[in-house]
């Protein structure tokens, strides 16, 4: 595990037409969406103290900007990310991204059984802080999920878990119930389906793990205008089974007309959300 080469915030861009299916997407989450979580991703490494000495490995790192900032501070990252889009994105920013985390391992057993090495031959069976920040909602087992990730994280290291805040706080969550409204079936994402009082805990307490500490962040939602703003939110992948049912003409529309509210005199749009994240501590 090497640690990554801090380039610019911006993705590559591949040939596809950027508004064209997922990987027009992908690259709109690199390119507008994914900095507006930067104030989550910055409030943790803080209270952590993210350094040299820091292992870190992002489960569903998207594009992986959380990584970029915790290489600039000298930890070594790693990242798993099943989408092939935002996983070439990330690479494309010098990042070491999976496809499966941990070789593809399941369960905290396997996972505590499992060997790595550092760059200098040193065995390492997990990292010392393993992050969550975004991939809880587009899972249908979270508790499986936060597992795994216990079962990566090194003895007396840290896992955070983050989620969005309670519907109330978050002024995108209008926008975000288009996805809800404009899905025949199910929807696979679910954003507040964490965010009630206790739900990210009980997560960790099943996991075996001991709370460490939680925050509230606020990462307010900035567009230069309601295109970028709809593009934004369409790239969250929230949006998947509605665009897969309505189409995404009427999902762009419908999106747009929710974020009318928030567009500002200058044409910006701009949304107050709430995101929080709890942190763990993997006992000794």
């Amino acid at each position: 595990m090497a640690s990554a080469q801090v380039a610019g915030t911006t993705a590559q861009r591949p040939d596809a037409d950027g508004m064209a299916g997922s990987h027009g997407r992908a690259r709109d989450w690199a390119e507008i969406q994914e900095r507006m979580l930067v104030p989550l991703y910055q409030a943790v490494f803080e209270r952590l103290e993210v350094g040299p000495a820091t292992s870190v490995l992002s489960l569903g790192c998207r594009s992986g900007l959380a990584l970029l900032l915790a290489a600039a501070r000298g930890a070594q990252v790693s990242g798993q990310e099943p989408e092939a889009e935002l996983r070439e994105l990330a690479e494309g920013r010098g990042l070491r991204v999976l496809a499966e985390s941990a070789g593809g391992v399941r369960g905290p057993q396997q996972a505590a059984q499992r060997v790595t090495r550092t760059a200098y031959g040193i065995p390492r069976a997990a990292h010392s802080l393993v992050t969550v920040f975004e991939q809880l909602p587009y899972v249908r087992d979270p508790a499986g999920l936060v597992a795994e990730a216990a079962g990566l994280t090194l003895l007396g290291g840290h896992l955070v878990l983050a989620s969005w805040g309670p519907p109330e706080r978050c002024e995108s969550a209008g926008a975000l119930d288009v996805a809800r409204r404009l899905s025949v079936r199910t929807p696979a994402c679910t954003p507040f389906a964490l965010s009630g009082p206790g739900a990210l805990e009980d997560l960790l307490s099943g996991a075996g793990l001991r709370p460490a500490g939680s925050g509230r962040v606020n990462c307010p939602f900035a567009y230069p205008d309601l295109e970028s703003a709809v593009r934004g939110m369409l790239s969250t992948g929230l949006f998947e089974t509605a665009i897969e049912d309505s189409g995404q003409t009427l999902v762009g529309k419908e999106l747009e007309e929710a974020l009318h509210p928030y567009v500002q005199p200058d044409g910006s749009v701009r949304m107050a959300n709430m995101f929080r994240y709890v942190v763990a501590e993997q006992p000794r």
